[in-house]
């Protein structure tokens, strides 16, 4: 049974449905991230797992128990929030202190736990500090003990790092990763910065237009995107409009592309093969295209393409590509002797090729 379930849970908004349907599970000791775009409905479903927000339809549990109507201090969950809602009038210390001394929990209980706490986000000794004299990073750190300081049932966040700098964000989310795990919590993150789902995250469930599309490991996600949706969203890729020929039966699918009229071979399962005849929608990562001037790579999928565009980056340099019409983009470590307007060999791996669903 999973540590916290969310069967097909919806909420509306006037005529607005924030989120539609959504079913997930969370399992225990997991640090599990919901990531969309701005107004897909992440945090609406976090606020719905806090109790902040009722759903309209369907149930949440935890460990079991039905929690949907239960109301959010009865749930023992701690919160991060963007704005990290501390209170202001109030120092570190009672910041820290106020979901102990709501639990109405002894005096030297609180003093120890609040001093743990600290500690852990390293910030020992700051107990007297006004809120008003702590750095951005430092906020977010007393919001973090705040929430961990109840020893929480399950820990929410909510873009808790999008207020701080790059350097700042980088380093207290690998601090945060590092914490969540060393105290055996189950968290809840919300955020629409993939890179920040990556670092953090065991599993992510990717949401838009208040459906979930896919839910998986960010190496899963990325590599095996399963709809255009999740695709569009998680980074570069090409995307290649095709024609199905092969039968329900073949192994490989064979698609022709709609420009340039190439016929490409990709491992298909039952799953995604989709009537023949009919368009599809084909995604490869720029990084897994080969190319070469010399001969043809011994491989399925080899076009010939002329040089479109390269842009040198430092480490990597971005080749872009025009294979009669069909137009790529090719993610290189080293680029030897290519300039526009030459003609190259281009590879697409068959097993790197995507069969993406419409939906999303």
């Amino acid at each position: 049974m999973a540590f916290l379930s969310l069967n097909n849970i919806s909420k509306n908004y006037g005529a607005t449905a924030a989120v539609r349907e959504l079913s997930l599970e969370v399992e225990r000791g997991e640090f599990f991230g919901l990531l969309g775009p701005s107004g897909c409905g992440k945090t609406t479903t976090l606020r719905m797992i806090a109790g902040l927000e009722l759903p309209d339809a369907g149930r949440i549990e935890l460990d079991g128990r039905d929690l949907t109507q239960l109301s959010p201090e009865r749930r023992g969950f701690g919160m991060v929030f963007q704005n990290y809602a501390l209170f202001p009038h109030l120092n570190v210390f009672e910041n820290v202190a106020f979901g102990l001394r709501a639990r109405k929990r002894p005096a030297a209980e609180v003093s120890s736990k609040v001093a743990d706490a600290l500690a852990l986000v390293q910030l020992p000794g700051y107990e007297k500090r006004r809120v008003e004299e702590l750095s951005g990073g430092q906020q977010q750190r007393v919001a973090i003990a705040r929430a961990i300081v109840i020893e929480p049932l399950l820990l929410l966040f909510d873009e808790p790092l999008s207020n701080l700098d790059v350097a700042l964000r980088e380093e207290t989310r690998r601090e945060l990763r590092e914490l969540v795990k060393r105290l055996g919590l189950t968290a809840i993150y919300v955020t629409h910065d993939q890179d920040e789902a990556f670092a953090l995250c065991d599993r992510i469930g990717v949401m838009s237009g208040g459906r979930l599309l896919q839910t998986g490991t960010p190496r899963e996600l990325y590599e095996r995107p399963q709809s255009l949706g999740v695709a569009r969203f998680l980074g570069r890729n090409n995307f290649i409009e095709a024609m199905r020929l092969s039968k329900q039966h073949d192994a490989h699918g064979e698609f022709k592309t709609l420009a340039g009229g190439h016929t490409l071979y990709v491992p298909v399962s039952a799953e995604d093969l989709g009537p023949i005849n009919k368009p599809a929608v084909l995604s490869i990562r720029p990084e897994h295209i080969s190319i070469t001037q010399g001969a043809s790579f011994p491989a399925d999928n080899v076009l010939r393409a002329t040089v479109r565009e390269v842009n040198f980056a430092g480490a990597t340099t971005t080749v872009r590509l025009d294979a009669d019409g069909l137009q790529l983009e090719a993610l290189v470590l080293r680029l030897v002797g290519l300039a526009p307007g030459d003609s190259c060999m281009v590879g697409l791996p068959p097993g790197r090729i995507n069969i993406l669903k419409a939906e999303g």
